[in-house]
Parts: C-alpha cells; sequence; structure tokens
C-alpha cells in the first residue's frame, strides 16, 4: 500500500496555493499598518479597545443565535450512490508488531495514557513507525522533531486506520499534529478536486487565533504536496475568503459562524468532505456553537472519518461524540480527574483586591528581570484588561492586551509582538485562553480568578508546554472562595503548596465571605481612580536586550 503517496506529483501543476498565503498577504494586510504605525513606541498604543464586539468567537454575536444555518438544506445521504473513498493507510510497522504485550502496556503507563474502543491500534515509537509516507516524515525531520509526542504515538495509528477517533490531551501536547498529518495522506489519497467541489478536509476550532495557527501548521506540512487551503472566520472581509473557496482547497479550518455564512451564501459546499476534526470541541461547546456544530455535520456525508480532540471530556462532549462518531476508539493523555500540567509550578497568593496591582508589579519586577520571559496575564473582563494594559504602560512596562472588542488587524499585530518578544507582557481575557498558541510562555499570572476550575487549568496550560517548565501566579480573593475547594484539589494532585487561608476557604468553602468589599474580581476597580491609578515607583525604561 502506498498511503496514497502516489498523488503527490499529480497536485504540481496547482502551485503552491494562495489558500494559506494570499489570504494571510491579503487579510493581514492591516496588521503591517498597526506594526508600521504603533511598533516604535510603547505609549499611544496602550489597552485602547477597538469596537468589534463578540468578533473574537470567530465570526460576530450571530456566531451564538440559535437561526443562523436555519437557511441550510436539510441533506438526505443515501450511502449506496455516494462516491466511493479511501480511509484506511494504516499497516503495522514489524517493530510495533514483535513488541509484547506487557512493553505496550508499559509505554501507555509511562506515558500517562488509557485508551477506550475496540482494536485500538498500538502506540508507535518513532516516525518512522508510524508508517507515514516519506514526503510526510521528510517535512517532519526537517522541523526538527525528534520523536512523537504521547498522543502523537498513539493518535497517528488511530487516525491513520480510518477509524472515528476521540483525544483527550492537555494543551500544548502536539494533537495539531496528530490529525493533520493523517489529513494530508488522506487528501492525497482521494481523487482531484474538481470545478466546484468543497474541501476534502473540513477543521471546525472556536476561535480565529487558533485556526491561523492550524493553517500554519497544515501549510507547512502541506506544502511538498501541494495541498491548499484557506482559513474562514469572522471579523475580516469575506472577500479573500470567498476567492480561496472559488479556485477550490483541499482544506477549509474554520470557525462554525463563518462557515456556515459561506454554506448559506453558496460559497462552498461539504459534500467532498470524507476527514472531519472538531478541535477544542470542549471550548466550542463551552461558547454556545453546538447548534451550528450540529448543523454543519448534517451537510457532511455520514461515512465520513471524523477526529474530535479536546482538552476535557464533560457530558456535552461525550454526548456529541455520542450523536456524530461511530464505533470510536478513544486515547486519553494524563489524569482523568481535572488536573494541571505537573511541569508547571503553580504559586496562589490570597489577596484583597486593592492589593492585587501591588502584587502585579512585585511579581513583574522579579520575572522581567530574566530578558527571557514571557509572561500572559489573565483578567476577567475586557474593561480591566484595558484599564491594567494603560496602567502597566504608564509605568514604564512593555504590555500589550487582547480580548474580543479588538479588532481582527489589531488582534495580529497585539499576538506577533507578543510572539516575537517586542511586547513580552500580553493581558488577555478567557477567549485567548485556548486560542493562542505561543509555546514559549514563561509565566501566566491570573489578575482575576476565572469562574470554573476548568478554565484555570487551560489558562495556565498556557505556559509548561512542549516539554519545558513554566510558572503560574494567581491572585485569589475572598470573592472566589466558593472556587477555593476545586482549586486545592488541583495543587494537591499537582503536589504544590498551599496556602493555609487558601486551605482554610476549602474547607468553610462557598459564600465569598467578603461579600464584594472590594468590587468583586477587580471590576469595581479598574480604572484610573483612587490609589490604584497612581504609578508605582519610576517608569521602567525596559529594553529587550
Amino acid at each position: 500500500m502506498s498511503y496514497g503517496g502516489g498523488y503527490s506529483s499529480s497536485r504540481d501543476h496547482y502551485g503552491h496555493h494562495s489558500g494559506g498565503s494570499s489570504y494571510r498577504s491579503g487579510g493581514y494586510s492591516g496588521s503591517n499598518g498597526f506594526s508600521n504605525g504603533h511598533a516604535n513606541g510603547y505609549g499611544s498604543y496602550g489597552g485602547n479597545s477597538y469596537g468589534n464586539g463578540g468578533a473574537s468567537y470567530g465570526g460576530s454575536h450571530g456566531d451564538k443565535m440559535s437561526n443562523l444555518g436555519s437557511g441550510l438544506k436539510e441533506q438526505s445521504w443515501d450511502l449506496t450512490t455516494l462516491p466511493k473513498f479511501e480511509k484506511h493507510f494504516y499497516k503495522e510497522h514489524p517493530n510495533v508488531t514483535n513488541r509484547s504485550a506487557q512493553e505496550v502496556d508499559a509505554f501507555r503507563k509511562e506515558h500517562e495514557m488509557t485508551v477506550y474502543g475496540k482494536n485500538v491500534p498500538r502506540p508507535v515509537e518513532s516516525f518512522d513507525e508510524a508508517g507515514f509516507p516519506q514526503y510526510v516524515i521528510s517535512e517532519v525531520k526537517a522541523q526538527g522533531f525528534s520523536k512523537p509526542t504521547p498522543i502523537q504515538s498513539q493518535g497517528w495509528p488511530m487516525a491513520l486506520s480510518g477509524r472515528d477517533v476521540v483525544g483527550i490531551a492537555e494543551t500544548g501536547s502536539g494533537k495539531t499534529l496528530t490529525y493533520c498529518l493523517p489529513a494530508i495522506v488522506h487528501i492525497n489519497a482521494q481523487p482531484l478536486l474538481g470545478p466546484g467541489d468543497g474541501p476534502i478536509v473540513l477543521v471546525l476550532a472556536p476561535t480565529r487565533e487558533l485556526a491561523v495557527q492550524i493553517q500554519t501548521e497544515i501549510t507547512k506540512f502541506g506544502k511538498s504536496s501541494r495541498i491548499r487551503n484557506t482559513c474562514v472566520y469572522g471579523g475580516v472581509p469575506r472577500g479573500p475568503q470567498i476567492r480561496d473557496l472559488a479556485h477550490g482547497v483541499e482544506v477549509c479550518i474554520a470557525t462554525p459562524g463563518r462557515l456556515i455564512d459561506m454554506l448559506e451564501a453558496g460559497k462552498t459546499n461539504l459534500r467532498r468532505v470524507t476527514y472531519l476534526v472538531l478541535d477544542e470541541a470542549d471550548r466550542m461547546l463551552d461558547m454556545g456553537f453546538e447548534p451550528q456544530i450540529r448543523k454543519i455535520i448534517g451537510q457532511i456525508r455520514p461515512d465520513r472519518q471524523t477526529c474530535m480532540w479536546s482538552a476535557t471530556w464533560p457530558k456535552e462532549v461525550r454526548q456529541l461524540a455520542h450523536d456524530f462518531l461511530h464505533d470510536y476508539i478513544q486515547v486519553y493523555i494524563g489524569s482523568q480527574d481535572l488536573s494541571a500540567n505537573h511541569r508547571i509550578t503553580q504559586v496562589v497568593e490570597i489577596v484583597s483586591d486593592i492589593e492585587k496591582r501591588d502584587r502585579m508589579i512585585h511579581h513583574l519586577e522579579r520575572i522581567m528581570d530574566d530578558k527571557k520571559s514571557k509572561i500572559l496575564i489573565f483578567t476577567g473582563t475586557k474593561r480591566v484588561a484595558d484599564d491594567i494594559t494603560r496602567f502597566l504602560r504608564q509605568d514604564g512596562w512593555p504590555a500589550l492586551s487582547i480580548h474580543g472588542d479588538k479588532q481582527q488587524n489589531e488582534r495580529d499585530w497585539v499576538l506577533n509582538e507578543f510572539k516575537t518578544g517586542k511586547s513580552p507582557i500580553m493581558v488577555a481575557t478567557d477567549v485567548a485562553s485556548r486560542g493562542i498558541d505561543v509555546r514559549d510562555i514563561t509565566h501566566v499570572f491570573n489578575y482575576d480568578y476565572p469562574n470554573n476550575s476548568e478554565d484555570y487549568v487551560h489558562r495556565i496550560g498556557r505556559t509548561g508546554r512542549a516539554g519545558a517548565k513554566g510558572t503560574a501566579i494567581t491572585l485569589f480573593t475572598t470573592d472566589n472562595a466558593k472556587q477555593a475547594r476545586d482549586l486545592v484539589n488541583i495543587l494537591t494532585e499537582s503536589k504544590q503548596q498551599i496556602d493555609p487561608r487558601l486551605a482554610e476557604m476549602a474547607r468553610f468553602g462557598g459564600g465569598g465571605g467578603g461579600g464584594g468589599r472590594w468590587g468583586g474580581r477587580g471590576r469595581g476597580r479598574g480604572g484610573f481612580t483612587a490609589s490604584n491609578a497612581a504609578p508605582l515607583g519610576q517608569s521602567r525604561r525596559w529594553q529587550r536586550s
């Protein structure tokens, strides 16, 4: 079996498509303007807010409206008349076959790997054992990867086997490549696109940031096969996306709202989709996309291969898997209880709201002594994010903010400044907590504690990625007392030190003790009023050396 490699050369006449690159050059033109206009000084950009409400969800407020997609025609599928397609590519490597059951069990135990389902393939321990064609292996090795991550070791054989797959793993585990590389093999085994054909692979993601990051990986590893892609999300003009879809793309990465918009407008169709990916499924459901996801899946042939990836496995995600995946196999990496990455040192401080800024500055002074530091600060609201950003910048700190009221070109510019280290402090709301893929974040700072423990784990998971260590610092007030018990459980599971006052809150938790004395999670004290508005100490002439 050639694993689909025979189709690679037949794509050469396309050239490397505009799907990834042309959209980025068109859609990002505004970000260059921001860079030229604002990069030379930190003073004028601050935490200013630009009205584009709701766009952080990859569309607009319409993404959450239940009538979105009402114009889609309900599909009736007759499997006997649908064109056949190939999805079974996996051939077990002799090294894998020759391992004893005890060796396989030991490997899974070592990597905290649990599998469920019938006839789950054995994990692979090297790229060569995965059975990818040479054009894929060459791209992987060119990127400097030494061996598969645990989710890749088990996930690649599962996805290449053509089975429906559920993967549960922490953010930063390498799951994107776990489905991207099998997707490339899948595409190369299918007939070429014809006029009017939609994509072969559809990846649904919760946020535009994650969608763009997925596109980057697919562009990188699909270029040798001339695989074309586009990224479809809201908050930007539709024109470049429509042009890409009209030219034909093998891969479409999309947020649910904008994709439905394109489907209803007749700009694309999903008749050719035979490989469907739901990335960060739990996050999409948290953001209210379930009705849109169900409508989109209803447009795809039922004998497709579906891969669902999630950081958690709540009942809503389990129900979605039950409804749309058939005889699926599942891999779970890590503890099946809610747990944090054990490479992250977690520090929780009990403070009052009025102390928060002092504590933040105290930690920043220590953290930013190391010029390699990169810190992501989370707030509970967009208003506090902007207020904190202004405050930090007036005090000389190179901070920028990102949240749902920022226009897309501004968000892209901020992300780039943060990634490149030009602005190593980024302030964000929870919308960004799993939609941003910046691998070298050294610290996460929870200025406001999130609404639930799941979001806490997702937030701090932005550091300690790809085998690195990280630090998460959390300011915890009496108004957060109802979350204390869950937080203590997470800290205990990951063998962290626990402040006695936090332990006391956990024992007597609930109700919020302070009764909102300090305005609750910073909402009432975010602006430039009273003592919190005053700069702390002299201005920092901070420079990245």
